[in-house]
């Protein structure tokens, strides 16, 4: 039998020693995820009496594992801290002392949408139901109003066609109505197209309100000042999506599509109500979310990761031209800050 020539053995030989080589890189990679899936789904707890009743940031937990989908809440001044759960699982929350909006999917035979107003106890005090996907959910600082936005077609602000409805609530359970239903007045003229789409309330007071209006077909987005006494919505800026009030009332914090071609890229700015002077902060990915001010200077919005499917994070950038972001919040999703 003839003896392999020595240019064939040398490669046999480099063949066994790439293969071997893979194979020790495959069992090192898998170890490797292994050991960071363990890490990430270890999310040191406290318990829910150390939290509520102080200063606090609500929000729903995306760290694999049982808890996934609750709602939790770490101290304000230890955002990156043990958190402790509750065990109430929402797709959206929104917080003010004593009480808390919860928009969730109710799995089953067949899915539905529902929106839930708790009480100090995280009980149910109303329940309503929605007509599609929960997307944004607001209170009013007292807790009397309730605000919801569902998806009754599509998944997504960036989906073509979409629909929304957006209903404002009262505590007592009972409601003003579609927002759609409202007067709209854009740039001095009503717009009674039946394309048009309102999303992302944020409150005033008990009877005003600012929001999102958009027309297909004109392709426009719109910042909407809105009363709930008059039902009218009346047009302030162009290109204001997902408005969210300033602590102070004085400025509002919105993403700002900056994309071009048709594709959406929404950059978080902020508008002085005041002077009408505008800045965009430094995030470079698009933020599809309604931001939350941390405090004056600060905001807060969740961002997916994009090698966890379903694990996001909140961040945070400061309200100024070019500000860097960074994580707040690791693993967790629809930040709320509380103030007792």
């Amino acid at each position: 039998m003839r003896r392999p020539a020595p240019r064939v053995l040398a490669l046999i030989l480099v063949v066994v020693v790439v293969v071997a080589g893979a194979v020790a890189y495959g069992v090192s990679a898998f170890r490797t995820q292994r050991a960071q899936v363990a890490s990430s789904t270890h999310v040191a707890q406290s318990d829910l009496a150390a939290v509520e009743g102080h200063n606090r940031i609500v929000f729903r937990s995306t760290a694999p594992g049982d808890q996934y989908g609750l709602v939790a809440m770490v101290l304000l001044d230890d955002p990156a801290g043990p958190r402790a759960f509750t065990a109430v699982a929402c797709d959206r929350v929104d917080a003010v002392p004593g009480a808390e909006s919860c928009l969730r999917t109710v799995r089953g035979i067949a899915t539905r949408f529902e929106a839930q107003l708790l009480d100090a106890s995280w009980q149910p005090a109303q329940t309503w139901p929605l007509p599609g996907v929960p997307s944004r959910t607001r209170l009013s600082a007292d807790g009397s109003l309730l605000a919801t936005t569902s998806f009754v077609t599509g998944h997504s602000y960036a989906t073509t066609g979409f629909s929304t409805q957006t209903v404002v609530h009262r505590a007592d359970g009972t409601t003003t109505g579609d927002l759609e239903k409202f007067a709209l007045t854009v740039d001095g003229q009503p717009l009674t197209g039946s394309d048009r789409n309102l999303w992302g309330v944020t409150f005033v007071d008990d009877t005003t309100f600012y929001a999102t209006a958009a027309s297909a077909a004109a392709g426009k987005t719109w910042l909407v000042r809105g009363s709930l006494t008059d039902q009218t919505l009346v047009s302030l800026r162009e290109n204001v999506e997902c408005p969210s009030l300033s602590p102070d009332g004085t400025r509002i914090a919105f993403k700002k599509d900056v994309g071009t071609g048709g594709a959406k890229l929404w950059s978080v700015a902020v508008l002085d109500l005041a002077t009408g002077a505008e800045v965009v902060a430094g995030e470079k990915r698009s933020v599809d979310d309604q931001i939350e001010w941390l405090d004056t200077s600060t905001l807060l919005y969740g961002m997916p990761r994009e090698t966890e499917a379903g694990v996001t994070d909140v961040w945070s950038v400061a309200a100024q031209a070019g500000a860097t972001p960074a994580i707040f919040i690791p693993q967790a999703w629809s930040p709320s800050v509380v103030r007792n």
